[in-house]
């Protein structure tokens, strides 16, 4: 059993049993891969995917497990890499981060411009999905860090690590009504269309909870995963836009109001999520720390030592977090 092996196993499932877009991956030939495989389900004596003539058609019951250990061993794999690394040269190295848009465009430029100032030799690569794809690159191991909103919870190897709370801000044309209203209602918005985040980005799930709640239906006649697209929208005059308010900026969105929404949906918190058992670089501790202060090294090696997400939650009950 060879690691290679075991790399194309874990990489053939990842591309969706597609051999020749795992091999172009790894820079190898499509024949090499499928000769590897066959190699190492001879090796075992069952077969990790089943087939249909050539083609690989779905994972096996064996193979599912064997490709859940596989992960874990390229995980370990690469923690002895960093551990060698981090001994021999602790400035130098990568940082892999999967973001979305709000937080790669309105939370992160200060914190990365400072962490390329004094790391200019470690690496640093930005990866941007929807909070789906980006937990599941945490939790594959394909990036170090997952920051987002939602979705981290969703992968029960995922240490999440809470860095700030924030909430809504309602935007709107200098002249539409609701620019000059008194106190802002929920049954206010609802008489206009309103333009805002995909269901599954940015917190979107506490703004359908709002509504449900006052037995309202809200007339969502536009959605996008870019603030920056809402905010096109409703300067065009689809609708009223709902955005975290952090993503308004008052010399940019100067033609636009925007009116505070805080009192009208819960609180959103926002996370790092890293993969159990991460083998975490110096300059990876001090990027955590510089984007949540509160996030020391013993705080996070803390909360990666602890058993399980209660554990981790009890942690963080009584820490005051950032407000975005």
């Amino acid at each position: 059993m060879k690691l290679q092996q075991l790399r194309y196993i874990w990489e053939v499932a990842r591309h969706d049993l597609n051999v020749s877009a795992t091999a172009q991956s790894l820079y190898t030939s499509q024949p090499g891969v499928s000769k590897q495989i066959r190699l190492l389900e001879d090796e075992l004596g069952v077969e990790v995917f089943a087939r249909s003539g050539k083609h690989l058609t779905h994972v096996t019951p064996a193979g599912e497990k064997i490709i859940a250990l596989a992960g874990e061993v390229l995980n370990q794999t690469l923690n002895i890499k960093r551990v060698a690394k981090e001994f021999s040269d602790e400035r130098k190295g990568s940082l892999d981060i999967a973001t979305t848009h709000t937080q790669a465009r309105y939370a992160l430029p200060k914190v990365i411009n400072q962490f390329i100032d004094g790391y200019p030799e470690v690496s640093l690569h930005m990866h941007q999905g929807t909070p789906m794809q980006i937990a599941e690159m945490a939790n594959d191991g394909v990036v170090d860090f997952a920051i987002a909103t939602e979705a981290l919870e969703l992968f029960g190897n995922l240490v999440m690590l809470p860095c700030y709370t924030w909430n809504r801000s309602v935007v709107v044309p200098k002249d539409h009504p609701l620019a000059s209203i008194g106190t802002l209602t929920l049954a206010a918005l609802a008489e206009y269309p309103i333009v805002t985040y995909v269901f599954g980005f940015t917190g979107r799930s506490q703004l359908d909870e709002a509504f449900q709640e006052a037995e309202l239906k809200p007339n969502v006649v536009f959605t996008a995963a870019d603030s920056d697209v809402i905010k096109t929208y409703v300067r065009l005059g689809l609708g009223v836009g709902i955005v975290a308010s952090m993503a308004h900026d008052v010399e940019q969105d100067a033609d636009l109001v925007a009116l505070d929404a805080s009192h009208l949906f819960a609180d959103s918190c926002t996370k790092i999520g890293i993969r159990s058992n991460t083998f975490i670089r110096g300059y990876m501790y001090k990027f955590i720390e510089s984007f949540a202060p509160h996030l020391t090294k013993d705080v996070v090696m803390a909360a990666m030592e602890a058993g399980n997400r209660q554990d981790v939650e009890l942690l963080f009950k009584d820490v005051e977090l950032p407000r975005h």
